[in-house]
């Protein structure tokens, strides 16, 4: 139930209904993410993480809502349980997170912005996830339990130091500041990472001067 109403979110968030503001996310989420090239690495994951942005997060301007929340008010009549999961589709959580603690079909995390603490049970879990792990992901309440969704940013284990200290200023000199902009700043400088091996990690995770 809960992959068929996914797939219904997106194919619905897709359509031509959308066409211009979808067009208008990607433009959003490249800028302020890095512009990524069909022989990126990441590619299909940076597309997976810009469909997230754009069916859970931005507002549409004629609704003054996300695709995800029109989609649950546009509804009808279904049935409860696929009603349930559309109302999971709007209360996602998309943070950085730390991995805690991994076991057979649940991954801990603990949110870098709350210090709270997650469980998402997933059997499939990411391909080389580890305790300590630094990485980017959204979180889908379904059925009481989180599942991730499918699009994932994993930083450096260098990065944990320079990303700390950054939030920690912001924290004390920007009081209420974008965490969207803080993950993007971040996920913008995995990108350079992936492209270029040959320099230092902390050279590129510098938030505080213009890197590559």
């Amino acid at each position: 139930m809960y992959q068929e109403q996914l797939d219904a979110l997106i194919a619905f968030a897709s359509s031509d209904r959308f066409k211009d503001e979808l067009l208008k996310a990607k433009a959003e989420y490249f800028a302020g993410t890095g512009e990524v090239f069909e022989d990126d690495r990441s590619f299909e994951m940076r597309m997976a993480s810009f469909l997230d942005y754009h069916v859970f997060d931005r507002v549409l301007p004629e609704h003054s809502k996300t695709p995800a929340q029109v989609f649950l008010l546009e509804s009808g009549e279904i049935p409860q349980e696929a009603l349930a999961v559309r109302r999971g589709l709007v209360e996602t959580r998309h943070s950085l997170w730390e991995v805690r603690k991994l076991s057979k079909d649940l991954v801990r995390l603990r949110g870098l912005f709350d210090g709270k603490d997650v469980d998402v049970f997933e059997r499939r879990q990411p391909t080389g996830l580890k305790k300590g792990d630094l990485i980017e992901a959204r979180l889908i309440p379904v059925g009481g339990r989180y599942l991730f969704s499918s699009a994932f940013c994993f930083h450096p284990p260098e990065a944990k130091k320079p990303i700390a200290k950054e939030l920690k200023r912001r924290r004390k000199e920007e009081p209420g500041f974008s965490t969207r902009d803080f993950i993007w700043a971040a996920s913008k400088m995995r990108l350079k990472w992936e492209r270029y091996r040959n320099i230092a990690v902390t050279d590129i995770y510098a938030f505080d001067r213009k890197t590559i």
